[in-house]
């Protein structure tokens, strides 16, 4: 998908890159697969802030997007491919013959006019979604399940994809995006294909007020402040942190710490882990 230069007419527009959205066919989403999105700016259940710098944006109503994909057998027919505000890739609007409609999230080749199927028995096709074990191996496939029926859950973001490497009893080893190479159950469904939009990761937003249309406020570094509001704050001039390590406003270690449980279940399903930044 192609990005454009905006015309420098204003300081926040001369280093903002954009999408031209040249590959959406539709401007308004469907009524019916439409929900309110109510905002909790960063709060967990008791409203209690969990992130920090979350609050505003602009009001969005959310997309009803079918991750699980259980309509075995039933084909469906593209109308249109359309922009979601919650997410980075754009969704595609179905049209089953049996009357349903829902979004699924649009890879690479989809366009408005094609046929889409769920199950075992559906093709080895750009859209169509099936069980790890009927996937042959190198397909490259996104959305995929890491508990079977549950709905998708990795390979979910723009231009993002995993590939099916090799058969291995009950699992199949599959390569995520991350570069980490974990084995899933062979019932486990994904959906061929790579997501489209795939320039997400050169877009620039140009100004700090486009960060805020998307719900993020500024943040302060900690040693910026005090040493009552910040474990890094206080000192003269410009002072290091000053602790054996760098730590979270409420005292915990952050900035590279690990936080994943040693003996998490699936721990032995992981045979490499992911690239680390």
């Amino acid at each position: 998908m192609p990005l454009k230069n905006l015309k420098p007419v204003t300081p926040g527009t001369r280093n903002a890159v954009r999408p031209s959205f040249e590959e959406l066919t539709r401007s308004k989403p469907e009524k019916s697969l439409l929900e309110r999105k109510l905002k909790h700016a960063g709060r967990n259940n008791r409203g209690k802030i969990t992130t920090r710098s979350r609050g505003g944006g602009s009001r969005q109503m959310y997309r009803l997007v079918d991750f699980k994909r259980k309509k075995d057998g039933v084909p469906g027919k593209v109308i249109s491919i359309e922009y979601d505000p919650n997410r980075t890739t754009r969704i595609a609007l179905i049209y089953y013959v049996d009357g349903e409609k829902s979004y699924i999230l649009a890879p690479i080749g989809l366009a408005p006019g094609d046929t889409i199927e769920s199950g075992p028995l559906a093709e080895i096709r750009v859209g169509n979604c099936l069980p790890l074990q009927n996937i042959p191996t190198g397909t490259v496939v996104h959305n995929l399940e890491l508990t079977p029926m549950r709905g998708g859950q990795l390979a979910r973001s723009a231009g993002s994809s995993a590939q099916v490497l090799s058969r291995e009893g009950e699992h199949v080893l599959i390569r995520l995006p991350s570069g980490e190479m974990r084995r899933i159950l062979l019932a486990c469904r994904a959906t061929v294909g790579q997501l489209s939009n795939p320039d997400h990761k050169n877009e620039a937003l140009g100004k700090a007020g486009a960060r805020r249309h998307l719900g993020r406020r500024p943040q302060v570094r900690g040693v910026a402040k005090n040493p009552v509001d910040h474990p890094h704050g206080g000192g003269e001039g410009r002072s290091p942190i000053g602790m054996p390590g760098p730590k979270s406003p409420t005292g915990k270690p952050t900035l590279g710490h690990k936080t994943r449980r040693k003996h998490k279940a699936s721990e032995s399903l992981i045979i490499r882990r992911g690239r680390r930044r």
